[in-house]
């Protein structure tokens, strides 16, 4: 049984691809030709019942939103609502990056009520297992690691971030590298312990072959993990991280001729002035493969803000070619965050990823703004509610104003210009 990217190459149509092409309002063969090549995804694991989604070149700037308990703060009954608020609110995607409580179930719960792609680090179920039963990070057995992967496959998980690009070679170049912030990938800080600790190379490198052989019979899409990405902006474009972009763009060429789909994350923080170029490197780099993004954060000092900080780095990183944006919370560097947290990443990650859209003129997009000028013109409130990214706030601040039952806001009361332009 093939993949869809197997049938893609040999220019077989597929249900799924002709699904994403009605949704995305975009030429069947076109995207055909796209998928082919590798410069879209379409994420559905074989065993998830859920529409198939397009990531990549053309398509609207897709949204992902991380949820997960960890063993300080464990609900799952929290972390179930928190993936129906995201999806709510505009996410494409949802990630389970659970480390407390029972991992397997969590996960299963989070598949069977989420009817949008779910994404998953495998490596952080292993690690969490380990810790909790106070054993090192060295004592990670490679094969249990490719048992775990192949488990979430089979209940069902669309794509896995996978941070085979952390190994020997790149560690080397970190060490090379006087940063600021050292790892902040939680995967790529797990995977350079145990290289150092046990002398070994990164299992999902060494047998990649055999991690391309699982994903391929479920149809998980790998997102290639950046875990060597800048924890810091003064850490932005150095040799580690270019190092394991290198070892990512080589893989990436392993995997579309194993059939086998690909996302490229990265680039963490990053300053507003180098976004532009680190992501055309990532693309060149990576065969153009669809670029998943966390931010990036364009400063480091903005706690409680940071989902402001990611959404300005979304947006000019989508604008340049990033495909799929990595909300950030205002929890970032803080602490799990709270249902309120997801909303407002969700939120800001939207009005990133429309604003790049928008500026690259793409037709939905310009048209939610027009409709929205239109409303706005004819002082039609319900229109504009509708049209609102968060039609909830949009009416709470109408309503509870002063000019709840007029036709005009109080920030100007009948000197409104639009009113009297009418």
């Amino acid at each position: 049984m093939g993949t869809i990217l197997d049938f893609a190459k040999q220019h077989i149509p597929t249900a799924e691809i002709k699904e994403v092409a009605i949704a995305e309002g975009v030429d069947f063969n076109w995207l055909l030709k796209e998928v082919a090549e590798g410069r879209v995804v379409i994420t559905r694991n074989i065993n998830h019942s859920i529409k198939p989604l397009g990531i990549g070149n053309g398509l609207r700037t897709k949204i992902n939103a991380n949820i997960g308990t960890s063993p300080q703060h464990c609900n799952l009954d929290e972390e179930i609502e928190k993936a129906i608020m995201a999806k709510k609110y505009g996410a494409d995607t949802i990630m389970d990056l659970s480390t407390g409580g029972n991992l397997h179930d969590n996960l299963k719960r989070i598949i069977q009520i989420t009817d949008i792609p779910v994404g998953t680090v495998p490596i952080y179920a292993v690690a969490a297992q380990l810790i909790q039963n106070d054993l090192s990070i060295s004592q990670l057995h490679p094969d249990d690691l490719f048992h775990e992967i192949d488990y979430q496959g089979k209940l069902g998980v669309d794509f896995m971030t996978l941070h085979c690009g952390v190994t020997k070679e790149s560690l080397s170049k970190l060490q090379e590298s006087e940063r600021a912030c050292g790892i902040v990938s939680r995967g790529g800080s797990i995977l350079k312990k145990w290289i150092i600790e046990t002398g070994k190379e990164n299992p999902l490198y060494e047998r990649y072959d055999e991690l391309l052989e699982i994903c391929k019979k479920y149809d998980i899409t790998i997102s290639l993990g950046d875990g060597l990405r800048p924890g810091a902006g003064a850490d932005a474009n150095d040799r580690a991280q270019i190092a394991e972009l290198v070892i990512l763009g080589e893989l990436a060429k392993r995997a579309y001729k194993k059939g086998v789909q690909v996302m490229i994350e990265g680039p963490g923080h990053t300053a507003l002035n180098q976004i532009e170029t680190i992501v055309k490197i990532m693309k060149n780099l990576c065969n153009n493969a669809p670029l998943y993004v966390l931010g990036p954060l364009t400063i480091d000092n903005a706690p409680g803000y940071d989902h402001i900080v990611g959404a300005i780095g979304g947006a000019l990183a989508a604008y340049h070619g990033a495909n799929f944006l990595c909300y950030v919370t205002p929890a970032e560097h803080l602490c799990l965050p709270n249902i309120e947290d997801v909303k407002n990443g969700v939120i800001a990650s939207k009005i990133a990823a429309l604003t790049a859209d928008t500026a690259k003129g793409m037709k939905y997009a310009l048209d939610l703004n027009l409709n929205m000028s239109v409303a706005r013109k004819k002082l039609n409130w319900h229109e504009m509610f509708n049209l609102a990214v968060d039609r909830q706030m949009a009416e709470k601040r109408k309503n509870e104003s002063e000019s709840k039952e007029t036709d005009y806001c109080t920030m100007c009361g009948k000197l409104c210009a639009v009113k009297m332009d009418l």
